[in-house]
């Protein structure tokens, strides 16, 4: 990857809709090196895909928790799959301390989250956390930005 992979990577998680004419305006590259190059970094696995930011609330989910499970290792599969097909997990990690899968989940109410915990539980205790706000949403990583503050 050169400096012209790296500021394409920042420009398309900042807005995957820009042109093909903005990004080369942006990296000063034609419109066929542009998109030359995205096919390169799809194939490579490194776009692995196009997302819309939706607005949860606005859809009616008031309620964006974290959820963190400890469980047996023999009750992951089941759990992964379970997680998987909940239409309320937003995202499913497997991760490192006191607990073994960290949800992020929306719900519309209470009630919800209230009985998807209770499903939860089948595989082992948890500890929830609401989302009060959000100052820093999801973002991606600008390759180009982090190494300029390494060399600082």
């Amino acid at each position: 990857m050169d400096d012209n992979d790296i500021k394409l990577i920042c420009l398309l998680q900042e807005n995957a809709r820009y042109t093909l004419k903005k990004l080369s305006e942006q990296i000063y590259l034609s419109s066929p090196a542009v998109a030359a190059r995205i096919e390169k970094l799809q194939r490579e696995g490194i776009i692995t895909g196009y997302h819309a930011d939706v607005n949860y609330e606005k859809l009616g989910y008031h309620i964006i928790a974290f959820i963190n499970v400890e469980m047996s290792p023999k009750e992951k599969p089941g759990f992964i799959a379970f997680a998987k097909e909940d239409p309320n997990v937003l995202e499913c990690n497997i991760v490192s301390g006191s607990y073994t899968m960290l949800i992020k989940a929306a719900f519309r109410t209470t009630s919800e989250m209230d009985r998807f915990i209770s499903k939860v539980q089948r595989y082992g205790a948890t500890e929830t956390n609401i989302v009060f706000s959000t100052p820093i949403p999801h973002r991606g990583i600008c390759l180009a930005r982090e190494e300029s503050e390494n060399t600082n």
